[in-house]
């Protein structure tokens, strides 16, 4: 699904910057990008970035930050220079979020699967020092609301664990702003590779992967119901080994129907924008790109209202929102990132817990594995203890004995 509008790409050049891009080069970035199928129940659509900002305010450390101009996407920015080591700036919302403000639900896309009256998508195109038909391009999805999965979205056994706990239908681990990205790898000029986002991690394909959909020549997305996580298909997906992501074809949306473009030097991580016609004078659009502070509140206190915790596992309603497409590791060699975020303790031990459930923790079994780990364990101690104790009978050595009387032989022990 291509717009008319997209064809008249192909009849001249495309200035960044004041460097020409090849406008079949461009037109390839239309032609391979991808289409997100919206999950038809999400109440949460694609926002509009410009909008965003009128309906929140920077903060630091939960407190406002003064002197500062009217904010907008040419300036925002400046709100770097604000951060105090690791505590960003938080684009924090005015109003009170627990009932969800039209301006947070976005926009739905039109039956060819356009915004009308927003824009929801940056693309970035990252190129290569040594060869410029090499190159990656970023597209990225802007929301302003990311809803965290609920009970029912909880895989057994751990969902017997909080069901009971948890106030009926509470969301956890929502947060205000939310950016996903797909990336596609083009090497001589043709697409090879797909990466889709997908909460602190994703996935990789190839281009030509047979379980990749494409229209048209163009890859199908299947955004999650309200994490907006990309996948490959339709159906239930599996993420931290124990919460369900769920997609379906619905809404069609086509992000670059209408989208802010920039070229990213890989050296010098400088920005210029991709205009189809002449570039407008007086701004570029390139300073939001640069904000690398928090697109959403700051993790409320346990003390605010709004906020509660899942028992067992410290998880929260409402975390901090995510920063923006500049922190996501733009240029890297592989299709995931360089360096991938590591798994905290509590995710390595559901994973391990998890992935021996079926087999091993079921009904019966479990006192079957049990017995088991108590015997081996048992086992182990023994083991450990008898290590210690020749260890101590060899550090102990032989005594020397100098007296040159006779020692009765039950006496030599106690020499020692």
């Amino acid at each position: 699904m291509l717009h008319q509008q997209y064809a008249s790409i192909m009849l001249g050049t495309v200035v960044s910057g004041g460097l020409c891009w090849n406008a079949i080069l461009i037109y390839t970035l239309y032609n391979t990008a991808p289409l997100v199928r919206l999950h038809s129940q999400d109440s949460v659509r694609p926002s509009d970035i410009a909008q965003h900002l009128q309906h929140t305010t920077p903060m630091l450390k939960m407190a406002s930050v003064a002197g500062l101009p009217e904010l907008d996407l040419d300036n925002l920015g400046l709100l770097n220079v604000m951060s105090e080591g690791a505590e960003k700036v938080a684009l924090t919302a005015i109003d009170d979020i627990i009932d969800l403000p039209v301006w947070l639900r976005g926009e739905t896309p039109d039956e060819m699967g356009a915004l009308r009256n927003s824009t929801a998508c940056v693309v970035i195109l990252v190129g290569s020092e040594k060869d410029s038909s090499d190159f990656d391009a970023f597209y990225f999805y802007f929301y302003s609301y990311n809803r965290g999965p609920n009970i029912t979205q909880v895989l057994a056994p751990i969902k017997g664990l909080i069901e009971d706990s948890l106030e009926g239908g509470m969301h956890f681990g929502d947060h205000v702003g939310d950016w996903e990205y797909n990336m596609v790898r083009f090497r001589k000029g043709r697409p090879t590779g797909l990466h889709f986002s997908q909460h602190s991690d994703g996935a990789t394909y190839d281009w030509d992967d047979p379980s990749l959909s494409k229209d048209n020549g163009r890859p199908l997305v299947y955004s999650a119901y309200g994490s907006h996580a990309n996948y490959i298909s339709a159906g239930d997906h599996v993420h931290d080994s124990v919460l369900l992501d769920y997609c379906d074809a619905g809404q069609l949306w086509d992000p670059v129907s209408s989208a802010y473009f920039y070229h990213l030097e890989p050296v010098t991580f400088e920005l210029t924008r991709m205009f189809l016609f002449d570039p407008p004078k007086e701004s570029n659009l390139t300073s939001f790109v640069y904000f690398s502070g928090l697109w959403g509140d700051l993790q409320y206190e346990d003390e605010d209202t709004r906020q509660s915790t899942v028992p067992y596992f410290g998880l929260k309603r409402y975390v901090s929102g995510p920063s923006g497409p500049i922190t996501k590791h733009l240029v890297r060699r592989g299709l995931f990132p360089d360096q991938r975020e590591r798994k905290s303790w509590l995710q390595w031990g559901i994973g391990i817990f998890m992935s021996l459930y079926p087999c091993c923790l079921r009904g019966w079994k479990a006192w079957a594995s049990g017995t088991m780990i108590i015997v081996i364990l048992i086992v182990i101690v023994i083991m450990v203890r008898y290590a210690v104790k020749q260890s101590q009978l060899k550090g102990r050595g032989y005594k020397k004995i100098e007296s040159t009387e006779d020692i009765p032989p039950n006496d030599i022990e106690n020499s020692g």
